[in-house]
């Protein structure tokens, strides 16, 4: 019998530990952490995630507590001023990218009359909205923080239509996501260079979409996101797709970068650059996962082997993550490196969400 159990023992002991699938720890890690109710910043990633199901840890909906705990309100009637701070007094981020927190309700398809509890009264999504029109201002919408801003007016508000801001100003839709169209492909011209002439990578510095926070892939999410409509795909044609291609250079081009700098770092800096590729690898899922739902992309052979490539590369970075136990150590790193904290909420949110989007091509 002592055999047995030994012979036993050592099979169980040789036999390979099942790890989970990259995609499921990458799900319980958002769902885990951006489930605080202190947190709205980290709430609002949940609910990209995982849409108006999402709820905070103490039960309510997500959405809930964004707007009836951390929305200012000043004023009364339609004309009453409705704000959320960039953060909160001890530094939490409650809204650092104006619009956030409205884009991220309307992408999760609350209705404008969806109503919500703010300061003793009810507050609609439909007043949020009016509120980010009065408070328009091109010069800030085309900021590098400026595409949370017009992705929520451009699913707020149908092609064609004009809104009058707060200065007194007729806006016209279609010509503010033109210009923004303009500013992607002044950012991202460097790169279009480097594709044409191809260079075997354009180095960060910085520069360009990499002045804009994750890589300006919100503002490109913003700008394709725009297309959903016939009439403006028509219109922009060959110029979306060349930024399409500027995407898919840079999946190349950023890959070999990180893997420069993993190999070079001192070990205290591994886990930021492993964090930098769950960024980058997450939001290139997302964004063309995105761009296909919303747009009818269709990508060919060779775009979908460069997606399966990005979900390994995805995959071995949250496994290297895993590895280190960045996942595990989660409380201390909110105490001793509050920012890769929070990249680790935010980023991991997107990029499930993002592997969601290719579940089917990736596996998971």
């Amino acid at each position: 019998m002592a055999s047995v159990t030994l012979s036993l023992l050592a099979i169980l002991s040789a036999a390979p530990v099942v790890r989970p699938p990259a995609e499921e720890l990458l799900r319980t890690q958002c769902r885990t952490w951006a489930a605080e109710p202190k947190n709205p910043w980290a709430l609002a990633h949940g609910i990209t995630l995982d849409g108006r199901a999402f709820k905070a840890r103490d039960g309510r909906p997500a959405a809930e507590v964004i707007v009836s705990d951390f929305l200012r309100k000043e004023g009364t009637g339609p004309q009453a001023d409705l704000r959320f701070d960039a953060f909160a007094p001890d530094g939490t981020p409650v809204e650092p990218h104006p619009n956030l927190l409205v884009k991220t309700l309307l992408l999760a398809g609350y209705a404008p009359s969806q109503s919500f509890r703010a300061s003793g009264s009810p507050v609609t999504l439909r007043a949020l909205v009016e509120d980010l029109k009065r408070d328009f201002r091109r010069e800030a919408a085309l900021s590098s923080h400026g595409a949370w801003t017009l992705d929520a007016l451009s699913h707020a508000l149908p092609p064609g239509a004009t809104f009058t801001n707060g200065a007194g100003e007729t806006l016209h839709l279609d010509a503010v996501m033109n210009e923004a169209l303009a500013s992607l492909e002044r950012e991202q011209a460097e790169l279009m260079a480097g594709m044409k002439a191809g260079l075997p990578q354009v180095p960060k510095r910085k520069q360009g979409i990499y002045a804009h926070p994750c890589g300006g892939l919100h503002l490109f999410q913003a700008v394709a996101s725009h297309a959903r409509h016939a009439a403006v795909r028509k219109a922009w044609g060959p110029r979306l797709d060349a930024q399409v291609d500027v995407l898919f250079y840079r999946l190349s081009s950023e890959s070999r970068q990180y893997d420069a700098a993993l190999t070079s770092a001192p070990p205290a800096y591994r886990l930021p650059v492993l964090v930098q590729m769950v960024k980058f690898y997450g939001h290139f899922l997302e964004t063309l996962g995105r761009y296909r739902e919303e747009t009818g992309w269709k990508p060919t052979p060779t775009q979908l082997q460069s997606v399966t490539q990005a979900g390994a590369l995805l995959d071995g970075a949250v496994r290297r993550l895993e590895a280190a136990g960045a996942f595990r150590d989660m409380e201390s790193l909110k105490a001793t490196q509050h920012q890769l904290y929070l990249d680790l909420i935010g980023d991991a949110c997107h990029a499930a969400h993002g592997w969601g989007y290719w579940r089917n091509h990736l596996g998971g």
